[in-house]
């Protein structure tokens, strides 16, 4: 169990004992970085817990079932949008009041849960407090502020640590045949597998980013934004391309203070973005207020 994810081992540790001395709670929070596992390491916790047998089998029709994607007592739920509504919540409450199919137990997934609405984390509580004696609730967020105290203090917090740089590689190159990953990349990616996977996919990009950065002091302000052509084109990647464009800055910084005004420029974008402000003039506005600081 949980031999094929890597990192967090004290997790794996308490989470096994917790099955082998029957000591499953009904509510759980994991919190760590997006991609770092959470979702694998819920996915196998759910399965273990639904396994028909004393020990964990992955050979039962409950384990069978799950692993096809079709077992009755498992769901998940994903945001809707960019929110989990209250609807998703009270659909779910429904299904959890139904007696389990095929095992003794029920468990739901929430996934982003930090995304859920505050009326859809009112609702949750109904059902944290007064959960049926076979149900399991796992909720996985990034954001342990986004949730109400009083979601948090039904359930039992597991905080997931990052994962090492030299696990990222090793891992990545074992199962996925990746070599060369860029030291930037590795310390964007913040110790998240995931994270490093999109990235490494997006490597284009970065490397343009990189350029900009390198030469944004030399370039004039028709060439710089000349350059940054691909992050015109990466909305659907906007909050990776800013995060690493802030840290690019910070490691300019180190020896140039006025990249330090550069970070509060892109951090200024970043909330832009949030309020649902125009794409393409938010990243005109940034890289020219950058242009001007360091001209």
């Amino acid at each position: 169990m949980f031999e094929h994810i890597i990192g967090n081992e004290k997790i794996k540790k308490e989470l096994i004992n917790s099955l082998k001395l029957n000591k499953i709670s009904h509510s759980y929070i994991f919190l760590g970085t997006d991609g770092i596992g959470k979702k694998l390491f819920a996915r196998e916790f759910a399965k273990a817990i639904l396994c028909e047998n004393t020990e964990y089998c992955d050979k039962c029709k409950s384990c069978i079932e799950f692993n096809s994607k079709n077992n009755p007592d498992y769901g998940e739920i994903i945001p809707d949008g960019n929110s989990i509504k209250i609807d998703q919540i009270r659909e779910m409450q429904l299904k959890v009041s139904e007696p389990p199919i095929i095992s003794s137990k029920k468990v739901y997934l929430i996934d982003d849960a930090h995304l859920m609405t505050k009326e859809a984390q009112n609702a949750m509580l109904k059902t944290l407090e007064e959960p049926p004696h076979y149900a399991t609730i796992i909720l996985l967020g990034a954001n342990e502020s986004n949730f109400l105290s009083t979601i948090k203090s039904r359930c039992i917090s597991i905080k997931f640590t990052n994962i090492t740089n030299n696990e990222i590689v090793e891992y990545l190159k074992e199962t996925k045949g990746l070599n060369n990953i860029s030291q930037s990349i590795l310390e964007a990616a913040e110790g998240s597998i995931g994270k490093v996977e999109r990235l490494q996919e997006n490597e284009t990009l970065y490397l343009a980013i990189d350029n900009i950065v390198n030469n944004i002091e030399k370039l004039d302000l028709i060439s710089t934004l000349k350059n940054a052509d691909l992050i015109y084109k990466s909305q659907n990647e906007q909050n990776e391309i800013l995060d690493y464009i802030n840290l690019r800055m910070l490691e300019k910084a180190r020896k140039d203070l006025r990249f330090l005004n550069c970070i509060n420029i892109v951090e200024n974008a970043k909330l832009r973005l949030k309020s649902n402000s125009n794409y393409n003039m938010t990243i005109d506005n940034m890289i020219i207020s950058i242009w001007e600081e360091l001209h």
